[in-house]
């Protein structure tokens, strides 16, 4: 499936449930509902966010996380996991994982620290 219409089919399944945007993030997609980071699309496939309580999910589907090459950390892989194609050819099935993945990203907005204000810079009159 292609990103373009991963995208359609996201938007056709969570229209219901809040505003859902997608937008162009290296090279791929970041998706977004209701202004939340839940899942991206990089190369044609679909991740979703995870965390220690909705991995098993994923590790039982045997699907695998996003990972990247980077030049100065070598292989990076992160908490989003590629969506079984199972899943994403049932649309209950589809909501249910995506709720599952912004839960994971509400628990991880919540213990984030709160980046302190910037200090203004002196600029002489």
């Amino acid at each position: 499936m292609t990103a373009k219409a991963i995208i359609a089919r996201l938007e056709a399944t969570l229209t219901p449930l809040g505003v859902f945007r997608s937008r162009p993030m290296f090279g791929g997609h970041g998706l977004y509902l209701d202004d939340l980071f839940f899942g991206l699309i990089a190369y044609d496939r679909f991740y979703l966010k995870t965390d220690e309580q909705n991995r098993g999910d994923y590790v039982k589907a045997k699907v695998k996380p996003f990972s990247f090459e980077s030049s100065r950390k070598g292989l990076v892989t992160t908490s989003y996991w590629q969506c079984p194609d199972a899943v994403m050819k049932d649309a209950r099935k589809l909501r249910q994982w995506i709720g599952k993945a912004l839960d994971a990203a509400r628990r991880k907005k919540a213990v984030k620290p709160k980046r302190a204000p910037r200090k203004p810079k002196n600029f002489p009159d």
